[in-house]
């Protein structure tokens, strides 16, 4: 019997969730808690063309052209992260799978390590709800101190808590009409991957409108149970 077996293999989590339902906060919780590496997108993308890899060259091309970069060009960046000793406790993967299509690549890609999914998080929110939060939200051009039209504002008006400054910005997509059309985009194309876990017995719901420790503390369980 071949010695390397998922009973051994580092655990695999997905965060499945729209913008702003806290899937960064979360995810940088669990990797202070369980000693996780958090595996965004983005970042895969910019530190492997920042380290000249090859699969880094091939997505700083495609990028410099103004496309988007393939599935093959990130499961490869992803295969090599994946390599690195840190990753060895396990990792939370952010932003990727996007689709069904990219699910079966990172079942695949992780399989050749004897891996698999150990669960796949849904964060579920409140889409009205989340407009609000997310359309209202500015932050502190000097500082980058968050604030919110409703929840959370200056002390004292115009002026920011922690530095004084009284600029203020605002990001050009954080408005009612953009937040809503992202959510669609978010259920249209996550649909198919709830579905996937939900076959694989993989998949694990939670109410993302609550506090954020209780939230967390409902992380943690998952995770628990799943890394056992």
């Amino acid at each position: 019997m071949d010695g390397t077996t998922t009973q051994t293999a580092a655990p695999v989590l997905i965060l499945l969730g729209p913008p702003g339902a806290g899937k960064g906060t979360q995810a940088r919780m669990l990797e202070e808690t369980f000693g996780l590496v958090q595996l965004s997108t983005g970042d895969l993308l910019r530190d492997a063309v920042a380290q000249g890899t090859e699969a880094g060259q091939q997505a700083k091309a495609v990028m410099e052209a103004g496309q988007l970069v393939s599935d093959d060009i990130v499961i490869a960046i992803l295969r090599d992260r994946l390599a690195q000793p840190d990753c060895a406790r396990g990792v939370i993967l952010d932003g990727f799978p996007r689709t069904a299509g990219q699910a079966e690549a990172l079942d695949a890609l992780l399989a050749e390590n004897g891996q698999k999914i150990n669960a796949a998080i849904s964060l579920d929110v409140d889409d009205a709800a989340m407009v609000t939060r997310i359309s209202g939200r500015y932050t502190c051009a000097a500082c980058g101190e968050g604030y919110h039209d409703s929840f959370k504002t200056p002390a004292a008006e115009g002026r920011c808590d922690k530095c004084d400054s009284t600029e203020f910005k605002r990001r050009a997509d954080d408005n009612a009409e953009t937040v809503a059309a992202r959510l669609d985009a978010y259920h249209e194309q996550t649909a198919p991957l709830i579905d996937y876990y939900a076959a694989q017995a993989a998949l694990m719901r939670i109410n993302a409108m609550g506090q954020i420790d209780e939230i967390a503390n409902k992380m943690g369980a998952i995770v628990k149970a799943a890394t056992r």
